[in-house]
C-alpha cells in the first residue's frame, strides 16, 4: 500500500519527536512518503498530487483545516480516489473524534494501524459548498464548477467533513485566524473569549439570512447558521458542543439557525448544546434542517463565511449540498 502523509509542522498537539515516533509506526505498515505542508493550501496541492501519481492512501498528521485541504485535493479529477487516514494534531479534531478516534495522536495511530491490518474502511458523506466567484473571498483553493445556480456569473465550489458556517460563528474563526497569525495559539479558552467580545459586537437587531429549500416557503429572518454534516459540530476541551444531535455521515446535512440573538435566547441556547444532551434543542426563534440534500443561504448584506473551521472570506449566496459516498476513510 503506498501512503503519503501529510505533517502541518505547526500543529497544535504534536511536536517534533512525537511526530517522528508517528512516521516510524506507520512507515512499518505501508510504503510511505512524507511531506510537510508550508503555506494554506499546500495539503490540497500535494494530496491532488498524489492521487495523480496513484497513491492509495492519504494520511493527514494535523488539524481539521489540514484534513479539509487534503480532502478537497483527493477529489479533484476523475482519477482513482485515495482512501484517508486521519491523525489528530489540531485543537478540536473535531473530523477525528466524530470517526471514533481517540483525541491523542499516539492512540490514533494504533487504531489506524489495526484498521490497516484488517482492511477496516468507512464511507462518509460530505459536504459541499457553492459560491460565486465574484464575491469577496481570502485567495484561498477552491475548485471551478459549472455557474452558481441562478446566475451566469462563474462559480466555486469547496467540500466539507464537518461543518459550515454563515455569519457569527465564521467572524469567531476570522478572529482566532488573525490571532493565530499574530503568534497566538488557539486552544478552547482562546474560542470562548473570542466569541463572547463579538456576541457584543454583532448586530443583534437586523437579521440578515435567508434560508431557501428546494418545494418549500423561504425563512427569512435568521441571525446566523450552523450547517453540519455529522455531531458533534465542535469541542470545548472534553465537551462536546452538539446543535445538530441527529446529523451524521449516513445521512444528508443538518442546519440550525437562530432568529434571536438577545441574551436570554443565547444562554438558552448554550445550555442545551454544550454537553451530553440528547435531542434538539428547543425554542420557537431556532430553525431545524435534517437531512436535507440542497439548500441555499442568502445574506443582505456580505457576511463572514467559514467551512470546517477555516475562514473563507465574506458571502452574500451560498449553496450547500449533500454528496453521498464521497469518501473512504481507514478506521
Amino acid at each position: 500500500m503506498r501512503a503519503l502523509l501529510l505533517i502541518n509542522p505547526t500543529a497544535t498537539s504534536t511536536n517534533r519527536r512525537r511526530r517522528d515516533v508517528l512516521i516510524r509506526a506507520l512507515g512499518a505498515a505501508v510504503d510511505l512518503s512524507v511531506e510537510e505542508t508550508g503555506y494554506r493550501g499546500h495539503a490540497t496541492v500535494l494530496a491532488g498530487a498524489a492521487r495523480e501519481k496513484g497513491f492509495d492512501v492519504i494520511a493527514v498528521l494535523g488539524g481539521d483545516g489540514t484534513v479539509n485541504e487534503a480532502v478537497n485535493g483527493m477529489l479533484e479529477g476523475d482519477l482513482a480516489q485515495p482512501a484517508l487516514i486521519v491523525i489528530p494534531g489540531g485543537s478540536a479534531n473535531v473530523f477525528a473524534r466524530s470517526l471514533g478516534l481517540p483525541n491523542d495522536p499516539v492512540e490514533a495511530m494504533g487504531a489506524v494501524l489495526e484498521a490497516i491490518r484488517e482492511g477496516r474502511r468507512r464511507t462518509v458523506n460530505l459536504g459541499q459548498a457553492i459560491w460565486e466567484d465574484g464575491e469577496l473571498g481570502d485567495g484561498s483553493p477552491g475548485d471551478a464548477t459549472e455557474p452558481a445556480l441562478g446566475s451566469s456569473e462563474p462559480a466555486r465550489s469547496r467540500y466539507f467533513t464537518f461543518c459550515a458556517g454563515l455569519g457569527f460563528d465564521a467572524e469567531v474563526v476570522r478572529a482566532v485566524e488573525g490571532l493565530r497569525g499574530a503568534g497566538y495559539k488557539a486552544s478552547p479558552r482562546r474560542y470562548v473569549n473570542t466569541a463572547l467580545r463579538h456576541y457584543f459586537m454583532t448586530d443583534r437587531h437586523r437579521p440578515a439570512l435567508r434560508l431557501e429549500r428546494p418545494h418549500r416557503r423561504p425563512v427569512d429572518g435568521i441571525f446566523m447558521t450552523i450547517i453540519c454534516n455529522t455531531a458533534p459540530w465542535t469541542y470545548i476541551g472534553d465537551r462536546p458542543v452538539n446543535p445538530t444531535p441527529w446529523a451524521g455521515f449516513d445521512t444528508g446535512l443538518d442546519l440550525l439557525g437562530l432568529r434571536r440573538m438577545g441574551m436570554a435566547a443565547m444562554s438558552s441556547l448554550i445550555h442545551q448544546i454544550v454537553g451530553e444532551r440528547v435531542g434538539l434543542p428547543r425554542g420557537g426563534h431556532l430553525v431545524h434542517v435534517h437531512d436535507e440534500e440542497e439548500f441555499t443561504l442568502s445574506a443582505k448584506r456580505p457576511m463572514a463565511f467559514q467551512l470546517d473551521g477555516d475562514y473563507l472570506g465574506e458571502r452574500e449566496r451560498v449553496t450547500f449540498r449533500s454528496v453521498p459516498g464521497a469518501l473512504q476513510v481507514l478506521v
